[in-house]
């Protein structure tokens, strides 16, 4: 499960509940993220991080992602230890990363990295963490940057606060030649119309997926970020037209179709699989 691929749907499971790891990677998701960090309470992620790499001995060829718990805090070490001793971690994803060494430290492990942004000082520094190498994508924590900000969630105030992160991170990510950033999570699994909105917003503004918290969420999300079958015709014939008639510029269906055009049809084409 290469990080570099374009996901849309990365699913997260406690490491705290093994009996969950295999129905994860069961469900359909693109990726699963086991996690040591949020899901686990404080006096059990020494138990989960085992449970982790007693699943990963015993299922050498499943692929999955672990977060682990933030470079600020005691489990850190040991758990970029037992990820680097574990070759069906296909990457780490870093909560709360706050600068571009605590990247280039996970980095040292082996494993490709997707930062989460959720901190003002993880703003601040987002396009030092965006360069070092071994980052593959971005993504942030929606509800710990808004406390962060003493933002209200669920507001509109807070709809344009983390839009204008969304961009920044979307700008960071094309500048440093990044898989395109994977939205954060909507916290409510119960609220299909709610996450289907959400994940429109995201497509739309050039996300490639989300982070998904139930596997209720998965089907929504899948839909939402694959093309419309109006969308994926229209961008058929544009490159079809493009390949046959051999230039750059030609009109189709009444509209003037050229260069940007032709690109924005090869993407949508390239989302459907081809």
């Amino acid at each position: 499960m290469a990080v570099h691929r374009q996901l849309r749907s990365a699913l997260f499971v406690p490491a705290s509940r093994p009996d969950r790891f295999a129905k994860a990677l069961d469900s359909g998701a693109d990726a699963v993220i086991i996690d040591l960090e949020d899901a686990v309470e404080h006096d059990a992620k020494d138990r989960a991080r085992r449970d982790l790499q007693e699943f990963a001995a015993a299922n050498p060829d499943a692929s999955f992602l672990v977060r682990i718990n933030d470079g600020a805090t005691r489990w850190f070490d040991d758990d970029l230890a037992a990820c680097r001793e574990l070759p069906n971690i296909s990457g780490i994803v870093l909560p709360k990363t706050e600068t571009a060494e605590q990247a280039y430290s996970v980095v040292g492990a082996g494993k490709a990295v997707i930062p989460m942004i959720e901190t003002a000082r993880g703003i601040e520094v987002l396009d030092q963490i965006a360069g070092v190498e071994g980052v593959r994508r971005l993504s942030f924590g929606v509800l710990d940057l808004l406390l962060d900000l003493g933002v209200t969630p669920g507001t509109p105030s807070a709809d344009i606060v983390i839009n204008q992160l969304r961009f920044q991170i979307l700008v960071r990510s094309r500048m440093h030649r990044l898989g395109s950033p994977l939205d954060s999570i909507y916290p409510d699994f119960s609220d299909f119309e709610g996450l289907a909105a959400a994940a429109r917003n995201a497509c739309d503004m050039g996300f490639c997926g989300m982070l998904c918290i139930h596997p209720a969420q998965i089907e929504v999300v899948h839909q939402t970020f694959q093309p419309s079958p109006d969308d994926l015709d229209w961008a058929r014939r544009v490159v079809a037209h493009a390949e046959q008639a051999g230039t750059a510029a030609f009109k189709l269906d009444g509209r003037m179709v050229d260069v940007p055009v032709i690109e924005r049809a090869r993407r949508i084409v390239a989302r459907a699989g081809g």
